[in-house]
């Protein structure tokens, strides 16, 4: 937590040299100067995305297929998997969905004319983005391929059949694979921690270039973002405890108060992880089976963040608002879509929302280059994001083990065989 701390604070204070280095220039020096500042010194903005960008396609693989390798009996849990699986999927929607429409009402982004000077190089292919083509595109041809290219479905598509199949293999050889993925995943972290020390830099080098040009009136639509985000976090708050009060009725209320305290811990640190542990405990003595429970809710912190949900689709939104970029409908739902998919299997990456979107926004025109200009307030951001995580998967966690088990039952026997409810209910 020191680390991440450290990191924000170098984050805001280059933020604030770029901010005044920016407006130097912009009062100082006639507008060939801005133009040439910006352009040159987007570079530490171009290495940063680039590093970043180099660590999605390995993380992802090996995230995702060591998740679902550890299911191993595909058979004996599908029952409970598969009624994860499908809350996971009808949040992420709503939550995406709820983004969205806050986004499009709120319109953060608009008024900022941003230009990109990258947006040439981005070699899209607009007649690639129709829905037959997006599914077409779905299914690589090479994972060699798809890695190279940074291809985000086509690597989850793999790993989803890689996963399977691992998770079908001899128990050694699965513990071992398990392992050595894990391994690797491991080390892409670290990998990724020495790349957000670059950070600073790429924001001073954003931060400096947009003010340069643009001048200080940009940075009122900061203000307007915080609050449509955090007004969007609140509303799918308000309706997760609504879908859980059709499940469990009242006691969706005793629990969300006994979630309190793991809610302000990932709050307050910015790390759903961190507050695992205090969820899995207070999901144990609302009355969910210890073993229920311990198998959901690390499966909802794989597959069910829909604070993250509602902050890509928000701040895509936002993005291509910020870039004067209009997206027809079609393209938008496959963007959801898209961002949906990517984010499944890298929870626990520092700022992975930002990751995804910097993997996500170049196929649709819109320049991930973007994402830089939410940096600077990632933290405040994060700090929502991590809170509304907890409190979707302790009520999903919580409706999956009424609909199986029943609650409470605070008497239940914690070490009968978490899978005999599934078999019996299957």
């Amino acid at each position: 937590m020191k680390s991440i701390n450290t990191l924000t604070k170098y984050i805001l204070i280059f933020m604030l040299l770029g901010i005044g280095v920016g407006f130097i220039i912009n009062q100082l020096v006639e507008p060939k100067i801005q133009q040439s500042w910006s352009d040159n010194i987007t570079l530490l903005t171009d290495i940063f995305l680039n590093l970043i960008k180099m660590v999605i396609a390995p993380l992802i693989f090996c995230t995702l297929t060591s998740g679902i390798m550890k299911l191993k009996d595909l058979s004996a849990i599908r029952n409970i998997g598969g009624r994860a699986i499908s809350w996971f999927i009808i949040a992420s929607v709503l939550s995406i969905f709820i983004g969205l429409i806050m986004v499009v009402l709120i319109k953060p982004g608009s008024g900022m004319n941003l230009i990109s000077a990258n947006v040439q190089s981005l070699n899209i292919d607009t007649n690639s983005l129709s829905f037959r083509a997006f599914i077409s595109h779905m299914i690589p041809t090479s994972i060699v391929g798809a890695m190279a290219n940074n291809q985000i479905l086509q690597i989850v598509i793999f790993s989803l059949f890689f996963g399977v199949a691992g998770a079908s293999i001899p128990q050694q050889q699965n513990e071992q694979l398990v392992s050595l993925l894990e391994a690797i995943s491991n080390t892409m972290l670290k990998v990724t921690n020495i790349v957000m020390l670059f950070a600073p830099f790429a924001i001073f080098a954003s931060i400096s270039a947009i003010i340069a040009t643009q001048g200080l009136n940009v940075l009122l639509n900061y203000t307007q973002f915080i609050f449509g985000f955090y007004t969007t976090i609140l509303i799918t708050s308000l309706i997760l405890i609504g879908l859980g009060y059709i499940f469990i009725k009242q006691q969706v209320i005793t629990l969300v108060s006994m979630l309190k305290n793991p809610i302000l811990i990932a709050f307050s640190t910015t790390s759903s992880e961190a507050a695992y542990p205090k969820t899995l405990e207070q999901l144990i003595k609302f009355g969910c089976s210890k073993n229920l429970a311990s198998f959901v809710l690390p499966l909802g912190y794989s597959f069910n963040l829909v604070g993250s949900m509602c902050y890509c689709s928000f701040s895509a939104m936002f993005i291509a608002q910020a870039y004067n970029i209009s997206l027809s409908n079609s393209e938008i739902f496959t963007l959801m879509i898209t961002l949906m998919l990517a984010s499944k299997g890298i929870a626990g990456v520092p700022r992975s929302a930002l990751v995804v979107l910097a993997a996500t926004l170049p196929n649709f025109h819109i320049p991930a280059s973007g994402i830089l200009l939410l940096m600077g307030i990632d933290h405040i951001l994060d700090m929502g994001r991590s809170a509304i995580n907890v409190l979707g998967n302790g009520i999903t966690t919580a409706v999956i083990s009424h609909n199986i088990e029943g609650l409470p039952n605070q008497d239940r026997d914690l070490d009968d065989p978490l899978l005999e409810a599934a078999k019996v209910n299957s």
